[in-house]
């Protein structure tokens, strides 16, 4: 007889396999009637945002964060769906449009599949959209921009001009005193290209 067929001498811990199989059948049949017991969610199709995403408002403000300021008062986007705080406005984007906002707002994001009918009263919209556009689009409205956008760009030009000469005479002021005086400091070379008599 060996040591390890002597029970007393063998230190090991015996499983009971009969007994373990019945606890994970039994787990198992628990977990099967947790699933089947609630009626399965019934998300609503993708759609479309019907408001505009606010990404600018707080753009160059400044704000003082305590340790008390709530969530939605910290630096960064706050989303009140998900009770979240996103530092940039692409990341921003990114959550409002993943599955796990849109799950929280009752979605899924699965969306309808659109019939024939109702792609051509789509392209109805658009085109009658643009036509309106066109006629509210007046020549004379068009051309009364030119003429705006071309003074601007004279007034510009002229504003220029005035600074070149206002420099090129407060130049010619600083060189107006006694030649033999600035060459000696070394300043005959500098700010023109006119050579000193």
């Amino acid at each position: 007889m060996s040591a390890y067929d002597n029970p007393v001498s063998d230190h090991r811990r015996k499983w009971d396999r009969d007994e373990y199989e019945r606890l994970a059948r039994e787990r198992i049949l628990r977990e099967t009637e947790e699933k089947d017991t609630g009626p399965p969610v019934k998300r609503e199709l993708l759609k479309p945002r019907d408001y505009k995403v606010d990404l600018d408002s707080k753009l160059g403000k400044s704000v003082v964060i305590t340790k008390t300021t709530p969530a939605s008062q910290q630096g960064g986007y706050y989303c009140n769906v998900c009770d979240c705080v996103v530092k940039d406005s692409i990341n921003f984007l990114d959550h409002i449009n993943g599955k796990k906002h849109q799950r929280n707002l009752g979605m899924s994001m699965k969306i309808e599949r659109s019939s024939l009918d109702q792609v051509r009263q789509r392209f109805e919209m658009n085109k009658k959209k643009k036509e309106e556009k066109k006629k509210e689009y007046d020549i004379e409205e068009r051309l009364k921009e030119i003429k705006e956008e071309e003074e601007k760009a004279k007034a510009h030009k002229k504003e220029k001009r005035k600074e070149r000469k206002r420099k090129a005479s407060d130049d010619e002021s600083f060189g107006s005193g006694d030649p033999d005086m600035a060459a000696l400091m070394g300043f005959s070379g500098f700010g023109t290209s006119k050579k000193a008599n």
